[in-house]
């Protein structure tokens, strides 16, 4: 695939962007939306107005346990004084899901950082939006603001079953048939190339879920103009490191050099050396630890550059990505 056929995107901040502080706020409902999903409303306690977003954006989310997690805004941007996030319990995850279902209760304090928006929603004529399970939750305030815009859209959603597909029912009242529920257990999978066999200038495809189906889309989007796909990612793509031998790291604004080696991550090793830096999801996925680089070649395996910001080659995610060259210099 082209790297001018398709943008990857997920929860990527720019290397100039500061992080935004984490402020704390208090949990004001919680309701099961779907089979193995809950909704939260989230709200100053003191009735602060919170900051604005746009469609797309995501806030961290910091649980009383420690635990930190991403989750996107997905109630009505122009309410200034809550946020909407869903929560999807991953029984195989890391324990965030589950706490937030078993423990998080009503009235419940979460620090929260954000929001931040690396999946933006830009002008077109039509969207097409596909989304998988969870997944839709991005997408919903993107049908508002097409909707608010005039633009023609059209959503087709996939998931296991009925019931365990969040917010159906809002949907297909709200936008009637604008929306395609397509529940694998009663359609099978979802009919992609009926949806994007026939490429369509001057439309932007959205897409957000599982792995295999965001595969799925991109494949059948190879033949769209250029940038036609847009998506966001759970967890960062597997792939094997390029270099199997250690590498050298200088801290260019620290003046240290660090090695890495196979069994440590860049993060590792330059936290292990005294220097800070912010992260969050430890995986690729959410793009908190973006770096810039000044010198040397990463070796990309995050879920969250593009094609062209990763051929660029002027910042990385030292979480997870690693070095192509003998020696790596980062703006750290």
């Amino acid at each position: 695939m082209g790297v001018d056929t398709v943008v990857v995107q997920s929860l990527l901040p720019t290397a100039s962007q500061p992080s935004p502080s984490t402020v704390t706020l208090e949990v004001r409902s919680k309701h099961v939306v779907a089979d193995g999903v809950v909704s939260l409303t989230l709200a100053h306690p003191d009735g602060v107005r919170l900051p604005d977003w746009t469609p797309g954006a995501h806030i961290d989310v910091v649980l009383p346990d420690g635990t930190a997690r991403q989750y996107s805004l997905c109630g009505d941007r122009w309410d200034p004084y809550s946020y909407r996030i869903a929560v999807l319990r991953v029984p195989e995850g890391r324990g965030g899901s589950a706490y937030v279902h078993d423990q998080l209760a009503l009235g419940a304090r979460v620090g929260v950082g954000g929001p931040r928006n690396h999946f933006p929603l830009v002008p077109a004529e039509r969207y097409l939006f596909i989304a998988g399970g969870i997944g839709i939750t991005p997408l919903l305030s993107m049908l508002r603001q097409a909707q608010m815009t005039g633009a023609d859209w059209q959503l087709l959603y996939g998931g296991r079953s009925r019931a365990s597909m969040a917010f159906r029912e809002e949907l297909t009242e709200c936008h009637g048939r604008r929306v395609q529920v397509a529940p694998q257990d009663e359609c099978g999978l979802l009919d992609l190339a009926a949806w994007l066999s026939e490429p369509a200038p001057g439309t932007k495809v959205y897409c957000c879920g599982p792995a295999p189906l965001l595969a799925a889309v991109e494949r059948a989007c190879v033949g769209w103009p250029p940038y036609s796909l847009r998506t966001e990612r759970f967890t960062a793509a597997a792939a094997d490191p390029v270099r199997r031998a250690p590498f050298q790291v200088e801290l260019r604004r620290s003046g240290q050099t660090v090695t890495v080696t196979r069994e440590t991550s860049v993060l590792q090793a330059v936290r292990q050396a005294g220097v800070e830096v912010l992260s969050s999801c430890e995986q690729g996925s959410c793009g908190t630890c973006l770096t810039p680089v000044l010198e040397g070649t990463p070796d990309h395996r995050d879920s969250v550059l593009a094609d062209h910001e990763r051929a660029a080659n002027d910042c990385m995610l030292p979480c997870v990505s690693r070095s192509r060259s003998a020696r790596l210099v980062l703006d750290l």
